[in-house]
């Protein structure tokens, strides 16, 4: 069988949630099949870090088109399809809403990791809206052959707000990198805890500064705190209207004790949620969440937000909170400031629920989904 796979997101010089999601899914059905043969598509004018992926049944089809009239062309202009471009491939995997056009000889899988352009516009640029609308994902969602969400809550939504049948829907949670299960050294810690200038004692956010990851209610709820000696680490690249959470955190009583380390690599997230107190994810939305699932695994005490997805991803191994109560959000951070058992309990519930977010076991479940679609 000839799997073709749209790798156009591993382009991005900074991978986060849709290509970090996009590349460890690649690698890790790469691992498990040697039987059927994978053409990775792409496209850029410009000159890429595309990742190499060594293996006997791998084809790279790669285009080298100005991105806007590529995407014009086979959108509206349909001048070929992208099953074709890869190769005439049986089956095409398209890891989220792209510009793209599918004849209808392939059979078309569609991952959809939220809704969250749809639900919540108001928290995305009238760019875009405008790259949403154009691309038009509910017609994407009607025409695939099948769909694999990433959460109950986003297959619901689809269903809900795009009139599509559950039974083609398939709800496969991600996996997150077996780095983050790994032991960090004493060593490495003092390492990373240098390389940031890190306080000692603190909370930790790892995600990107934009208004739908509601950092500022976060930055809010500190000044609130009853322990004084509880730093605030924000970790993630500057998104949209980035400039007002930085405004919020120049107007708190306690701003000396936030500390902003923008985009980092990879490979330091495992001992900076291993050296966390607590991680604090208070997101007004989300298609699933990785970063408390990867601080769970790093043994490091969870309190989320108790709406969208967050719910079924956290379960019982964190503390669900009101996103948009700063009370809320304060009450549980004392809470475990306060409460060594509830640290302890946490700390065990959080790695056990970890472990249930496997990449090989993930990727096995989508390709069983793949030959099922053949």
């Amino acid at each position: 069988m000839k799997i073709g796979i749209d790798i156009r997101c591993l382009a991005e010089s900074q991978y986060s949630g849709i290509s970090e999601y996009t590349y460890n899914l690649v690698d890790h059905l790469l691992k498990i099949d040697s039987k059927n043969q994978y053409f990775l598509f792409y496209n850029s004018a410009k000159k890429t870090n595309i990742p190499k992926f060594d293996y006997s049944n791998v084809t790279y089809k790669k285009y080298s088109y100005p991105n806007k009239l590529f995407n014009l062309g086979i959108r509206f202009l349909k001048f070929t399809s992208v099953d074709k471009l890869a190769g005439d491939v049986d089956i095409f995997l398209t890891p989220s809403f792209l510009f793209t056009n599918i004849s209808n000889r392939c059979k078309k899988i569609l991952i959809v990791h939220d809704l969250s352009f749809d639900i919540y516009p108001e928290f995305f640029t009238f760019k875009k809206r405008l790259w949403h609308k154009l691309i038009n994902p509910k017609k994407m969602c009607q025409q695939s052959d099948l769909i694999i969400a990433i959460s109950e809550n986003t297959k619901n939504d689809i269903v809900k707000m795009y009139e599509v049948n559950d039974n083609k829907i398939k709800v496969v949670y991600p996996g997150i990198s077996q780095i983050f299960f790994n032991i960090v050294s004493e060593e490495e810690k003092q390492k990373i805890l240098d390389k940031y200038n890190l306080p000692k004692n603190y909370a930790l956010y790892l995600g990107n500064l934009e208004p739908r990851k509601n950092v500022s209610s976060l930055i809010k709820s500190f000044d609130l705190l009853k322990n004084d000696s509880l730093n605030l680490v924000i970790v993630g690249g500057e998104g949209w209207k980035y400039k007002k959470i930085y405004k919020v955190w120049q107007n708190t009583k306690n701003n000396k004790k936030i500390k902003f380390l923008g985009y980092i690599e990879s490979k330091d997230k495992p001992a900076i949620y291993s050296l966390a107190k607590m991680f604090i994810y208070p997101s007004n939305y989300e298609g699933f969440g990785l970063p408390p699932i990867e601080a769970m695994a790093c043994g490091t005490p969870v309190i989320a937000s108790a709406n969208s997805s967050l719910i079924e991803a956290i379960n019982n191994a964190g503390l669900l909170i009101d996103s948009n109560n700063i009370n809320d959000i304060a009450q549980a951070i004392n809470y475990i400031l306060t409460d060594q058992n509830l640290e302890i309990k946490l700390t065990e519930l959080g790695i056990s629920r970890a472990k249930k977010f496997n990449w090989q076991q993930k990727a096995e479940e989508i390709l069983n989904i793949i030959k099922s679609c053949a």
